[in-house]
């Protein structure tokens, strides 16, 4: 026995730390091609672990299921893991009465692979404020939602759901209740009545608190003006595209000074532009951290409303008629324009969307978001994010850039970088598993074969009964409207 007990304890000695070495986990997704967005590589042959809402480990299948163990296993092979979808721009809204209309556009976004939302302010802020709670508890299905709250306006401005402000002691009163009291992700400003010094001054004030704001750029200003403020995100390309006119701070001035109207500043800026001034403009973005969402779909769909009314489409199946209702508002606004209105919209949008590969080219970070929502006729959530996409590519992105915008600049707008934006360990575990290869083809991110949300799993069939679930209660809608 004496002789055998330095033998048994060799033994154990080396089977110990085999057995300790197998790891738990959650989940693994083995066989699996990785996609490394930031590099615009794809890593064959991966398994990942998830561990409650977090990736705990990544790396050769071999050798992964060798050092970890899950009871739900996830077959990769040939598909394709990228993180989570952001939407950097929805909106909710109509009204009260549209509050579970709203609501219902949630599990949308899901199914789409988009577990990050980012609500740019609609007219019902503080139901937007409370889902964003409920969803962080789990007491509410839908993406992870970031919010501005109520957005800083003027005084009786245009849009519902807003802080009015005509002082500086008015910005300073917003900006304190939407910091200590609603807690918001970031702050909107736009510009139906805002005083444009008082924008400037809203601007500079969110920023010195630490708080990233966006919004729309009063006409009576240089978008120059905006960024040396401190605006952390342009939304719509046209404020970027106004950017590189070269006559724009005298446009500016004389629309300040009322020498010219809203239209004529417009036709101006619209055949003003200079590649030179708006690359120096776009390089100043760049330096500044100022990143750009171009909300190129939405503008696409009213822009070609005279070939494509869209009464046909599918997705209508899963937007309440009383948010349909609010797309008529748009709609026959569009409708009014005779032949040569129509060419107009045609030639305005084809000139924005021009600017995109100039913008890359300077190095500004491209934000994908749809300005899906209520008003934005048939910009649907969920589906509007991939148009988006699918628009960067045609536009002169490759794939690698588009899906970038997808996946990584939202993170890098909040800081986020150190969480999401990456397939790797101690990243949130919210990834989205694809039947193609979207750094070939970014139509690819529709291939959905699963969605991985918080570390939950959610497969084909659990995403189409999302789809189901909305479905059924829009028709439910549909047939009470009807009655």
């Amino acid at each position: 026995m004496k002789c055998l007990a330095p033998l048994l304890a060799a033994l154990m000695a080396t089977t110990s730390p085999a057995i300790a070495a197998v790891s738990q986990g959650d989940v693994i997704i083995r066989h699996v091609t990785v996609i490394d967005v930031e590099h615009a590589a794809a890593e064959k042959e991966q398994a990942v672990v998830l561990r409650g809402q977090e990736i705990v480990a990544v790396g050769k299948d071999r050798e992964i299921a060798r050092q970890w163990q899950a009871q739900n296993v996830v077959e990769g092979k040939d598909r394709f893991l990228i993180p989570g979808l952001w939407d950097m721009h929805v909106h909710f809204g109509g009204g009260p009465e549209l509050v579970e209309e709203n609501k219902a556009l949630l599990p949308l976004y899901v199914a789409n692979g988009i577990t990050t939302i980012r609500d740019c302010s609609g007219d019902l802020p503080d139901q937007v404020l409370a889902w964003r709670g409920e969803i962080a508890s789990g007491d509410l299905f839908g993406p992870r939602l970031l919010t501005s709250g109520a957005k800083i306006e003027g005084i009786a401005p245009i849009w519902k759901g807003t802080i009015e402000v005509g002082s500086k002691a008015d910005v300073d009163a917003a900006l304190t209740r939407l910091q200590q009291r609603d807690k918001v992700d970031f702050v909107k400003i736009t510009d139906s009545t805002l005083d444009p010094q008082l924008f400037l001054y809203a601007v500079s004030q969110a920023k010195a608190r630490g708080l990233r704001s966006s919004g729309h750029i009063p006409m009576a200003l240089t978008v120059g003006q905006a960024v040396d403020a401190g605006i952390s995100s342009i939304e719509h390309l046209d404020y970027a595209y106004k950017a590189g006119v070269k006559d724009e701070a005298r446009i500016a001035a004389d629309f300040a000074a009322g020498r010219i109207d809203r239209a004529e500043a417009n036709r101006m800026l619209d055949s003003g532009f200079d590649t030179a001034t708006a690359m120096a403009a776009y390089r100043d973005f760049a330096a500044k951290g100022v990143f750009v969402t171009p909300t190129l779909n939405g503008s696409r769909v009213i822009a070609w409303l005279d070939s494509d009314d869209h009464a046909d489409d599918p997705y209508l199946a899963y937007i309440g008629p009383k948010l349909r209702k609010t797309y008529e508002w748009r709609v026959q606004r569009a409708a009014q324009a005779d032949a040569a209105g129509i060419a107009a919209r045609h030639e305005h949008f084809n000139r924005m969307a021009a600017i995109l590969p100039l913008l890359e080219k300077a190095g500004v970070t491209i934000i994908a978001g749809t300005d899906a929502g209520f008003l934005n006729s048939f910009n649907y959530p969920g589906q509007g994010l991939h148009d988006e996409l699918g628009l960067f590519v045609t536009e002169g992105l490759t794939p690698a850039q588009a899906l970038s915008a997808a996946t990584r600049a939202g993170p890098a707008w909040f800081g986020q970088l150190d969480r999401y934006g990456a397939v790797k360990p101690r990243m949130a575990a919210d990834l989205v598993l694809l039947d193609r290869d979207p750094l070939k083809d970014i139509a690819a991110t529709r291939a959905i074969h699963a969605v991985v949300m918080n570390g939950k799993v959610y497969d084909r069939a659990a995403l189409d009964g999302m789809l189901v679930q909305t479905k059924t209660k829009v028709a439910a809608w549909n047939a009470q409207a009807a009655q």
